[in-house]
């Protein structure tokens, strides 16, 4: 199943119409196990030049992008946290995604009105981020009563570990910190996990602007304070970005001096906020992209093409996508020495073409 990004935002800042031209951009699913989508799923492809060189240089039969899924979360309201709109539904759908990227406005126009009667985007980051808080310590705070109730029938090593991670959450969230801004053993995250806290998930703000602000980066001067990764798309350009032919498309982000897309540019920093990196397999029948952790070795990643792979993987051989397209391929690479032999500990570098040994 692909990660999840959760679109989050107030109403009339530009979330439901980001999340249209995603939809518009949606790749065939037929190729992925997971091609029962929800009406609310976006399956995009992450932008990849190098997979469509190794694809032309191979005369790849089929080429298959690595996905990732944008989840069109319901609209927040002040008082979400209390059941206010939709905010149960709301928040619930938002914990089971990987990470959120939330839509600030910073266009003005006076014919979509604000909610809270202004173009503010520090101030709406800051409702949002208080009703996801706010849900968290309510919870954890729930969660923490429950275990030292527990604690009185007798005290694990477990549940005394338990109780140490929710203290400190509770104690962190009532001092006004969101717990992705705190760190964590590996210990407490794996435990803290098990909650789902919003807090602790990565965020990104995709900061809706307008055209003349996308040129100018006059929008950075109503963004100063928001902590984070920040992303600047003018939604309303990417809505008839996408109904464009690709020569369409390209004269037409060369004119306004963009360049590249922004919502190819919000895919990719999604991809680059979940700490994951992409490797790269080639040849005559396919070229394919595949997704693994930042860190992560060699057998993990055999075990990303099929579970098998991983117990059984030998070693891998590998090739940077550079010296792979520049040296005649996989024999030319091999016969020049750009070929290297990795054992289990190998940690997988961005741009690897690899080929995996592995018992049959």
């Amino acid at each position: 199943m692909a990660l999840q990004i959760g679109i989050v935002g107030l109403p009339n800042v530009g979330k439901s119409t980001l999340f249209s031209a995603i939809t518009k951009k949606q790749v065939d699913c037929a190729n992925y196990p997971f091609c029962t989508i929800d009406p609310n799923v976006g399956v995009v492809e992450v932008p990849d030049d190098r997979l469509a060189q190794l694809a032309a240089f191979d005369k790849s039969a089929k080429v298959i992008p690595t996905v990732i899924e944008f989840v069109d979360i319901a609209g927040l309201v002040k008082g979400a946290s209390e059941g206010q709109g939709l905010g149960n539904k709301f928040l619930a759908n938002i914990r089971e995604t990987d990470a959120i990227a939330q839509v600030v406005r910073a266009f003005e126009d006076t014919n979509i009105l604000h909610v809270d009667g202004s173009v503010n985007p520090v101030r709406d980051a800051e409702t949002i981020n208080m009703e996801l808080a706010i849900a968290d310590l309510d919870q954890l705070t729930k969660r923490l009563q429950n275990a030292e109730k527990s604690s009185k029938s007798g005290m694990t090593k477990a549940l005394e570990h338990e109780i140490a991670t929710l203290k400190k959450a509770v104690e962190t969230l009532g001092a006004g910190t969101m717990l992705r801004d705190v760190a964590w053993t590996e210990e407490e995250q794996a435990q803290l996990r098990l909650y789902q806290p919003l807090t602790l998930k990565p965020m990104m703000y995709v900061v809706n602007v307008s055209e003349s602000q996308l040129a100018d980066g006059s929008w950075k001067q109503k963004t100063e304070g928001l902590r984070g990764m920040q992303v600047p798309v003018c939604i309303k350009m990417e809505v008839d970005l996408v109904s464009m032919s690709p020569e369409e498309k390209r004269e037409y982000l060369m004119m306004t001096g963009a360049g590249v897309s922004g919502l190819d540019r919000l895919i990719q920093e999604a991809y680059t906020l979940l700490g994951l990196i992409t490797f790269l397999t080639s040849g005559p029948d396919e070229a394919r992209a595949w997704t693994v952790r930042r860190g992560a070795k060699a057998p993990e990643a055999a075990g990303k093409i099929h579970t098998d792979f991983e117990k059984n993987f030998i070693r891998v051989e590998v090739t940077n996508w550079k010296d792979y397209l520049e040296n005649g391929g996989e024999s030319g690479c091999r016969a020049k020495g750009l070929t290297r032999i990795e054992g289990k500990d190998y940690v997988m570098q961005d741009g690897d073409v690899c080929y995996f040994r592995v018992n049959a």
